[in-house]
């Protein structure tokens, strides 16, 4: 059964073994495009690739429900939310209710830290006054700890959405 891509009418043709091949970027695979940051398209690209990696990953070790408020994107104010509270991590648009801490900050800086995984910038930005945090420091905290040292596919999925994430 041949797949389609959310983000136009292709059928992508079936893997050697009759299952459909992951979406995912880069060299491997799938989609080989980059979309910007927290668009629909890339949300759908994220959300394929942490599909393919369901049930293989180590849960986080810390439930969070952020919410986020990223200013000065390309269509003004984008509302996300990260929730690792179903032992997965998962970026979606939108604000949950009763979220553990609310983080604002600009798009450039949004990008930085959230897809490409860059710990100096989120500091720098942080010690300039560029991230507001409202809420639970401690949870956000001790989950940018634990990701010091990460599973191994915990990894992967991080590499794989930095590769999907457009410049």
């Amino acid at each position: 059964m041949a797949r389609v891509r959310s983000d136009e009418a292709t059928a992508l043709p079936d893997g050697p073994d009759g299952t459909a091949p992951p979406l995912c970027a880069g060299n491997v695979t799938g989609v080989s495009e980059t979309f910007p940051f927290l668009s629909a398209a890339w949300i759908d690209a994220a959300r394929a690739i942490r599909d393919e990696y369901a049930g293989r990953v180590a849960p986080p070790p810390v439930s969070l429900r952020m919410n986020q408020v990223i200013t000065d994107g390309p269509d003004g104010t984008i509302e996300a939310h990260l929730d690792t509270s179903n032992g997965d991590t998962r970026i979606e648009l939108g604000h949950v209710e009763s979220p553990d801490l609310t983080v604002t900050t600009d798009y450039a800086t949004a990008r930085s830290v959230f897809a490409l995984a860059d710990p100096a910038v989120a500091m720098q930005a942080f010690m300039a006054g560029k991230i507001r945090i409202e809420g639970d420091l401690a949870k956000l905290m001790a989950l940018q700890a634990s990701n010091l040292q990460p599973d191994p596919l915990a990894a992967e999925v991080a590499q794989r959405v930095k590769d999907i994430t457009a410049d």
